[in-house]
């Protein structure tokens, strides 16, 4: 890619974030000339919107935002919600009872959102588990429900928990229950955590929609990801860059890799053209 991209993408934990979940100076200068330049500039996180105000408070933009793994998508400029992809009480029914044969003893969480609101006024309520779900992150926003108030509502991410296994092995074990057709299954994050959403549901599906309604092509588009739930919108992107620090098959489908993370790798490619 020659000419400057028209959309920017970046992943947030493990690319555009430090392992202090910092933005730099030095990629917070390449967003302000990439915005005076008029490209835009956009994330793309396995995070919920109500997870993204300490990262947008460190950006010089406030973009339309990709959530949970592309089933939410955000306009941070206007705080509101305008799309959401969404797992049905029956199919959310028909996952848990697949994934609990296939491993027994595993806990479940469930990511809601509303149409047209980031929160509600009981955040909690957007994030519901099982009694023993093992929370990877601290939480005191979420709320505890039986098997049946798990799977009661729609949900735009289901969450599967096993604090055994690695996130790669425990979704090896998962992937052969989980149809394609009824759900898609990825991770972000390597301590054992499987992330579950609607069919076709990806980070490069919500993307393609933000490019269509701007007017950009696949081909100008530079992604940068480090986690497997990235791999498609590296595929799709014209420049599919991965961080030093990504896995090695995250690596292996990119245009080419950059420096990691703590070493301004995203910065690094970006000030080619900005």
């Amino acid at each position: 890619m020659m000419q400057p991209p028209l959309l920017v993408v970046s992943d947030v934990d493990g690319t555009l974030l430090t392992s202090r979940e910092r933005v730099t100076d030095r990629m917070r200068a390449v967003v302000r000339s990439m915005n005076h330049q008029g490209t835009v500039f956009t994330i793309a996180s396995g995070r919920p919107a109500r997870w993204l105000l300490p990262v947008l408070e460190q950006l010089p933009v406030r973009p339309v935002c990709v959530c949970a793994n592309g089933a939410v998508v955000y306009d941070s400029s206007q705080d509101r919600i305008t799309h959401t992809f969404a797992l049905s009480p029956d199919v959310l029914d028909q996952l848990v009872t697949s994934i609990r044969s296939a491993v027994p003893g595993v806990g479940f969480g469930a990511e809601r959102a509303g149409e047209g609101e980031r929160a509600v006024p009981d955040a909690g309520e957007l994030f519901a588990v099982t009694d023993g779900y093992d929370h990877a992150w601290d939480s005191d926003e979420h709320t505890h429900v039986d098997m049946a108030g798990l799977v009661g509502s729609p949900a735009v991410k289901l969450l599967v928990r096993d604090p055994r296994l690695s996130s790669a092995e425990l979704y090896e074990k998962l992937a052969p229950v989980i149809d394609p057709e009824v759900a898609t299954a990825t991770y972000s994050w390597e301590g054992g955590l499987v992330e579950v959403s609607a069919p076709g549901v990806s980070k490069r599906s919500a993307l393609e929609w933000i490019a269509e309604d701007i007017g950009v092509d696949a081909s100008e588009v530079v992604a940068f990801g480090d986690m497997p739930n990235d791999v498609e919108m590296l595929r799709w992107a014209g420049l599919g860059v991965a961080m030093g620090n990504a896995e090695d098959g995250v690596k292996s489908v990119a245009d080419e890799v950059t420096a990691d993370n703590n070493s301004d790798g995203v910065a690094q490619v970006l000030e080619r053209w900005f």
